[in-house]
Parts: C-alpha cells; sequence; structure tokens
C-alpha cells in the first residue's frame, strides 16, 4: 500500500462496510474519494484525523504506512523537521504532499496550544 488512499480502501475493506457507508458516515463526498483515488489531492489535515480515529489507526501508518516509532506529544518539539529540529525524521522519504501536510499539523497544534494558553492566561 503505497498511497493514503491504499491504505484508506484497506481500512475500509478490513471493517467490511461499502465505501459508500465510509463516506456517508464521515462525510466525505464520493467525487472527494475518486480525487484521492487517482492522487488529484489528498485528504485534509481535520478529515485524516477523523479518519484515523474512525479506524483506531495512527496518522502515521495512514499517512506515511509505517508503525510509530513512539509516542509524540503535542507541545514537546520532538516531532519537528528541517530547520528547527530533526530526530530520527527520515523527510527525504516523503513525498511533497506528505511533507506538506505535516508542516500544516505541525501549525495546526502550534495554534491550539497557543489558544489553550491564551485561556489559562
Amino acid at each position: 500500500m503505497q498511497s493514503i488512499y491504499e491504505r484508506i480502501e484497506y481500512l475500509i475493506k478490513q471493517k467490511g462496510i461499502t465505501k459508500k457507508s465510509f463516506g456517508e458516515q464521515l462525510g466525505i463526498s464520493t467525487g472527494n474519494m475518486g480525487d484521492w483515488k487517482r492522487g488529484k489531492s489528498t485528504p485534509g489535515t481535520h478529515k485524516l484525523i477523523e479518519i484515523g480515529a474512525f479506524f483506531n489507526v495512527s496518522l502515521d501508518w495512514l499517512i506515511l504506512g509505517k508503525q510509530p516509532a513512539e509516542i509524540l506529544r503535542e507541545g514537546s518539539g520532538d516531532y519537528f523537521f528541517e530547520q528547527i529540529r530533526q530526530l530520527d525524521c527520515h523527510a527525504e522519504e516523503l513525498l511533497p504532499k506528505e511533507q506538506e501536510f505535516i508542516k500544516e499539523y505541525i501549525e495546526f497544534t502550534e495554534y491550539r496550544k497557543r489558544k489553550a494558553e491564551d485561556k489559562n492566561s
């Protein structure tokens, strides 16, 4: 399974539901599913989180097809790559779309952290 779509399709089959039922339950149109299948687009951050929760799989597996090496916690700073910090991240193995998704997800978690800090201030 090389793509996010292939992993989603695998999960749908494993759960024994139809693609139509899956789409209805998560609010995903058949057009979006078709775009994902053709590689025209990929699910957005929020939708990937919903899909991962729906099937009880990690985002690491859903996005990369790999089991997570360790649990990463929001705010730990250990999941960054590029200029900030690089642990054991193999960014060169990621497709540009996957790298962009990870950057978007990091920005989202930083936003949530700032919002939580603002509420506590």
